[in-house]
């Protein structure tokens, strides 16, 4: 009696039927959505690394930064890995690593519509 449901519940030779190519079947899905995360999420985030890596290492004196604290500041000053920014009547040091981004003064405030005109 036990055998017998024991062999039915069991699968009746169906995994060597399927051979190698069922695991790699089974395996497929998992691998896809790996592929599809690498593209997708882990190499843009990567580029961006190297971006802004490359970004704050060729900052130096007079350069416009944007921190990611938000603040807007000009170079004075680089003591090896440390910036001396100048937030307008205030100077402050920072790490290279707090700095988010650069840009231009003259074109900060300008919007399309001001350009055109």
């Amino acid at each position: 009696m036990l055998t017998s449901i024991a062999y039915a519940a069991g699968n009746a030779g169906g995994a060597a039927a399927q051979g190698p190519m069922g695991a790699f079947a089974s395996l497929m899905p998992l691998i896809l959505m790996f592929v599809v995360f690498y593209f997708l999420l882990i190499r843009p985030q990567q580029k961006r690394q190297k971006e802004h890596k490359a970004m704050i290492e060729a900052l130096g004196k007079g350069a416009y930064v944007m921190t990611s604290a938000g603040f807007l500041g000009r170079i004075v000053d680089i003591e090896g890995d440390i910036l001396v920014v100048d937030l307008g009547e205030t100077k402050v040091r920072m790490p290279r690593s707090f700095v988010s981004g650069t840009y231009d003064p003259k074109t900060l405030g300008k919007t399309e519509t001001a350009e055109k005109k």
